[in-house]
């Protein structure tokens, strides 16, 4: 089997000189940036910044994210209603009116990783359970059963069981459509 070459010896000369001329240039500029921060940041001040990015990093699954644990729990009542036991910190429209259910959005929308809590009790088994309140987003505001329950709610400086603020962060759209109310657990007791 014979190999050909296609290039002359000229352009591999040429080629080469190219790549040498790319690849000094890069190391130039490396080695200048490197000086350039190695001048402005001292090693203490840079491991002290590294270290407050990797705790940083650390506390990010403490933030209130949705974990739902949805199980047989005895249900009574209407969905649709805002007298409904999971509604007892709910603020917002009712998915179960909107097209979607208590526990799922309507189609179109995307379910917000970030909630906010409340702890119901349940008529039924006389428990308490932990509520994850999750925004449905990526359409206009549904506008049926609008509800405001405050019962545990808090005041906004304690956002995660705060039901006044939008949560439509870590979806596509911030546009609010309507809220679910998941059970997350059991919880120890009220509030």
């Amino acid at each position: 089997m014979r190999v050909t070459c296609r290039h002359s010896v000229a352009e591999v000369v040429e080629m080469n000189r190219f790549l040498d001329n790319v690849v000094s240039r890069l190391d130039t500029s490396v080695a200048t940036g490197t000086r350039t921060l190695a001048k402005q940041l001292s090693r203490r001040g840079f491991l002290g910044r590294l270290g407050a990015l990797l705790v940083g990093m650390g506390t990010l699954p403490l933030l209130p994210v949705a974990r739902a644990a949805e199980s047989q729990i005895p249900e009574l009542g209407d969905p649709q209603s805002c007298d409904y036991w999971r509604y007892c910190a709910f603020g917002g429209n009712l998915c179960s009116c909107c097209g979607g259910s208590m526990t799922s959005c309507p189609p179109g929308t995307e379910l917000s990783p970030v909630t906010w809590v409340g702890t119901c009790q349940n008529p039924v088994d006389g428990k308490h359970y932990l509520i994850s309140y999750n925004d449905c987003c990526g359409k206009t505001m549904c506008g049926r059963c609008g509800c405001h329950r405050t019962e545990g709610d808090k005041p906004i400086y304690y956002p995660s069981k705060s039901n006044n603020i939008l949560w439509c962060f870590g979806t596509q759209s911030h546009a609010y459509h309507c809220t679910v109310a998941l059970v997350l657990s059991e919880a120890n007791g009220p509030g």
